[in-house]
């Protein structure tokens, strides 16, 4: 089997700061998982980043922007990663399995590879 790209899908908004860093923690904590078991993620909660300097700007964005920012990713990813629900995770849920994307609800269910090689980057 070759290294699948999984979107990693999970709540990122709450109600105050700490809950979105658990939020987040969990998606990057998932993404290391998955990255380990010989996968690339893409961890749309990384944009929190994103977010933080587009207020700090006055550029801030909306929830419907940074849903338009990651569903083009989800299109080229083969997997998602559904960690649990939210307005965003169900929305990008739905849109994974009406692209035939294969869907994991856990990360044991995600395939272990053999070990990462780099060839020709050096």
């Amino acid at each position: 089997m070759n290294p699948l790209r999984i979107y990693i899908a999970g709540p990122y908004s709450g109600p105050d700061r700490k809950t979105i860093k658990t939020n987040v923690n969990r998606a990057i904590d998932a993404g290391i998982e998955v990255f380990l078991r010989g996968h690339f993620p893409y961890i749309p909660h990384l944009t929190d980043l994103v977010d933080w300097r587009a207020k700090e700007t006055g550029k801030e964005l909306t929830w419907h922007e940074f849903i338009l920012w990651d569903l083009p990713w989800l299109e080229v990813c083969d997997a998602l990663l559904y960690l649990s629900n939210s307005k965003g995770a169900d929305l990008e849920l739905e849109k994974a399995k009406s692209l035939g994307k294969r869907i994991f609800y856990s990360i044991d269910d995600i395939p272990q590879l053999a070990g990462h090689e780099v060839k020709g980057l050096y």
